[in-house]
């Protein structure tokens, strides 16, 4: 049985999509088969992964999303072997309008998602920083919620929003969903700020927040721009050591 995982926050630049690729990356060396979803508009996943969002504009979400295509024909195969990718594409701005006229509209991608769901042991799907209707979707697809936050005192107040969009997707079309924990990244052990929030957070949220902690590392932020996860561009690195212990704490709590 598969498990899907959003990660999701609406505040930008906290390590969402670093966090899709690596982990997904992790997971797929660790003998897992993954599919990676980018259902963010702006489609840094998708190039991310060494895919061109231009060269892929007839087989992406979007046209998973509205009936034009199926989902298996959205499927790249990446450089490694467990892991798969659906790409996005701005013209995934499109969905938020063309969703709202569908009966279906918070739970298009968990059906169209439905056929192929049991392919994989793992799906981690990129929201975009905003709690639109494709982060609707997402969360209605997903069993959990892995929530990045960067060590900065506003990472507490910026979380409400996201957490109350959690509580009405339960309430209303989601009520299995669960936060899979809260992610401190971008953390500086030097930074006293740093690790006083990190306190806040494990006394507010407990066992909620990963014993995993990402730490900066100058090789994470150059791995996209190669088009490589850090499992590729630098096993060896420190971030790929945090990565493959937050795929190792989430293999242990969910298999």
């Amino acid at each position: 049985m598969s498990k899907v995982i959003a990660i999701a926050n609406q505040k930008g630049g906290v390590g969402k999509t670093t966090t899709a690729i690596n982990l997904a990356a992790s997971l797929a060396v660790a003998e897992r088969k993954v599919l990676i979803i980018d259902a963010d508009p702006q489609a840094n996943t998708t190039s991310g992964l060494n895919f061109s969002p231009q060269s892929n504009t007839h087989r992406t979400l979007y046209e998973v999303l509205i009936g034009r295509l199926d989902i298996r024909d959205s499927l790249l195969q990446t450089e490694l072997v467990n892991l798969q990718m659906i790409p996005s594409h701005i013209n995934l701005v499109g969905a938020e309008f063309d969703l709202q006229a569908m009966d279906n509209r918070e739970s298009a991608l968990r059906q169209v998602l439905a056929p192929i769901r049991n392919d994989y042991d793992y799906i981690i799907i990129d929201c975009s920083p905003s709690l639109g209707m494709i982060t609707v979707n997402a969360l209605t697809a997903a069993d959990s919620v892995l929530i990045p936050v960067q060590p900065e005192f506003f990472a507490l107040e910026g979380l409400g929003k996201l957490l109350q969009t959690i509580r009405l997707v339960q309430a209303g079309v989601n009520p299995d969903l669960t936060v899979e924990g809260f992610l401190v990244t971008m953390f500086d052990g030097r930074t006293k700020v740093h690790t006083e929030v990190v306190q806040q957070l494990r006394e507010h949220f407990k066992d909620m927040v990963f014993d995993t902690i990402i730490q900066r590392n100058i090789r994470l932020s150059e791995a996209p721009s190669r088009g490589e996860s850090i499992i590729t561009y630098d096993i060896k690195s420190n971030g790929a050591d945090n990565y493959m212990n937050l795929a190792a704490e989430i293999m242990a709590k969910n298999e």
